[in-house]
């Protein structure tokens, strides 16, 4: 029997090799574009292996990302959805739903949400979205303004151009669009910058592979605060 809707996914067939930071990151970036995440669980017991909780701000988000995701290969293996069982205590707490709730607890949620790190990008922890839902929505409309100010490059290539990308480490960056590529036919590789971590180089085997992945994930919200930016490299 399924379980009833809920603010939390229950994700399950994850790869075991990925260190735990590392995980709670990638899961993070690739469920926060379905929207507001309130906590990602991934734990390295025995019992809780190869699997993670997302908990979103409301159902109609984690519905949303339930369906979209299902199957997607994530560190080369198939992740599998389901909604939890029960609320989490991140949403219960964020929603003033436990009696008695500590207040510490309810101050230690918020502080999560807004932690950011010197540079205004998510901490490495990544419980909670570094930017609220107004400073998100205000990312579109500056990601399209920056998006006119420079015409597209329109003639076809099989390397893609990535732009807009959070100032992560290399390996973080290069993992994330790994992980977002891959699934696409003719991925071959993700190639970085030296000292640039805001822009990146994808190879596909041809041409209209690579014009099908750049069409997908054209405006893919990476984090909050950064919607990428994807055009043929020029040639």
């Amino acid at each position: 029997m399924e379980n009833p809707p809920n603010q939390s996914i229950y994700v399950r067939n994850l790869n075991e090799k990925v260190k735990k930071d590392e995980l709670r990151q990638s899961l993070y970036y690739l469920f926060s574009q379905f929207g507001r995440i309130l906590d990602v669980v991934a734990l390295k017991t025995q019992k809780m292996r190869g699997q993670a909780f997302v908990v979103f701000c409301d159902i109609s988000s984690a519905t949303n990302a339930l369906r979209s995701m299902e199957n997607f290969s994530f560190y080369e293996r198939p992740m599998r959805l389901s909604y939890a069982r029960t609320k989490s205590h991140a949403y219960a707490t964020f929603r003033g739903e436990i009696p008695g709730a500590a207040a510490d607890d309810k101050k230690k949620l918020r502080e999560k949400r807004k932690a950011t790190d010197d540079g205004g990008k998510p901490a490495k922890k990544v419980s909670k979205p570094a930017a609220s839902d107004s400073a998100a929505a205000s990312a579109a409309p500056a990601a399209a303004k920056a998006s006119d100010a420079a015409p597209a490059n329109t003639k076809p290539n099989k390397i893609l151009f990535c732009s807009n990308l959070p100032d992560e480490s290399r390996e973080t960056s290069e993992s994330m669009l790994g992980m977002l590529f891959q699934q696409f036919p003719g991925y071959k590789e993700v190639r970085l910058v030296d000292g640039r971590h805001d822009i990146a180089f994808v190879e596909f085997a041809s041409d209209a592979e690579s014009a099908t992945a750049r069409d997908a994930l054209q405006g893919f919200r990476i984090s909050p605060q950064h919607l990428m930016k994807i055009e043929f490299a020029k040639k």
